[in-house]
């Protein structure tokens, strides 16, 4: 059973806190245009575990606040705040995707608050505007300035949108399914200041991360390329790399495998 309650960030702006299970704190955090429950899905079903997700501005429930505070940075810095609010650092973070990236910019940044880390499916390194997160800014940009239905079509019959349906069928599914995503004017906005930001850490800098670390990646996945999962594990000291089914082959595995991972890292700590 999910509980929700509202965190006020530090300027002021509400977020919503989506937790559920009872016993050890873990902050999971969900990708982009994502919420609560894309990290409730993959999150361990096993008891002793509680899933703790501060859903980031712009997504789920959580207000949106500035639109020129909308970066991995605030998002960072949104769960840092709530972390020394009302937890008990360190703490177990992670996070899929832009939460991946959110959680190693806290693991350097903020090593007192980080006692272990989960990289999943990693779609950054260190740069921002990562060639592979290109799709998502097309999207933004076609939502800028076309209806939605016309940016769908025009997406599609594109060379991205193309190349996506022979190679990667479940990172288009997710795109089309940011042309319905309300309110479209802070989804164009979400998809193109995140696509070209980045977690503002350097490879020396990650290299000295010095916690447990577990990283997932899958391959058939343009975006989120099992490249820059296996480069974070052979950069962090003490990262164990976990290869799962991919999405494309079967959910259900996905899931499986996602949960098996992520249990046994967090019950070996």
């Amino acid at each position: 059973m999910t509980e929700a309650q509202t965190f006020e960030a530090r300027d002021g702006t509400h977020l919503n806190v989506d937790t559920a299970g009872d016993g050890i704190p873990v902050v999971f955090q969900h990708g982009l245009c994502g919420d609560a429950g894309q990290t409730g899905e993959a999150f361990p079903a096993e008891r002793g575990f509680r899933r703790i997700t501060v859903e980031a501005r712009g997504h789920g429930r959580s207000q949106t606040g500035k639109l020129d505070k909308l970066s991995i940075a605030t998002f960072a810095e949104d769960i840092a705040s709530y972390i020394e609010k009302h937890l008990s650092a360190p703490v177990a973070i992670g996070g899929i995707s832009m939460g991946a990236a959110i959680s190693l910019r806290l693991a350097v940044k903020r090593p007192d608050l980080v006692k272990s880390l989960i990289i999943a499916r990693p779609a950054w390194l260190t740069a921002a505007a990562p060639k592979n997160m290109a799709p998502n800014a097309e999207v933004g940009r076609l939502l800028k300035k076309l209806p939605p239905d016309a940016a769908r079509i025009a997406f599609l019959a594109g060379p991205t949108g193309q190349h996506l349906s022979a190679e990667a069928p479940d990172n288009l599914a997710s795109l089309i399914g940011f042309f319905s995503r309300t309110p479209l004017d802070m989804t164009a906005e979400l998809l193109t200041a995140i696509s070209n930001d980045g977690p503002g850490v350097t490879q020396e800098e990650v290299e000295r991360i010095g916690v447990p670390t577990l990283i997932i990646g899958h391959e058939q996945d343009v975006i989120h390329p099992i490249a820059c999962a296996r480069a974070l594990a052979d950069w962090i000291p003490a990262a164990r790399f976990v290869q799962i089914t991919p999405k494309v082959e079967s959910r259900a595995q996905y899931v499986a495998d996602f949960r098996f991972a992520m249990g046994h890292f967090l019950k070996e700590l």
